[in-house]
């Protein structure tokens, strides 16, 4: 029997990009069509990027198979290779 695969799912994987940091980077809704009656202010903080919440990030790196926290996997690599460049 051949084990199951975890899959991202390919929806979310077009929609969000994650940052070095780890963070979860979106954009935000009803900013893409039907402008004309939205000001000019909200039309502008459309522009701007959006991160998710702690609580969907954690949701959101589950549908997209990634670690928990890659941000404590990262630091725990830095610590292991600058214990070994001081020995």
């Amino acid at each position: 029997m051949s084990k199951t695969k975890n899959k991202p799912h390919k929806g979310l994987l077009k929609r969000v990009r994650v940052t070095k940091s780890g963070k979860i980077k979106l954009q935000k809704a009803c900013g893409r069509h039907l402008r004309s009656h939205k000001s000019a202010k909200a039309t502008r903080r459309f522009r701007l990027p959006t991160y998710a919440s702690p609580a969907d990030a954690k949701r959101l790196r589950g549908m997209l198979c990634l670690a928990s926290s890659s941000k404590k996997t990262t630091t725990e690599a830095s610590k292991q290779t600058t214990d070994k460049d001081q020995d």
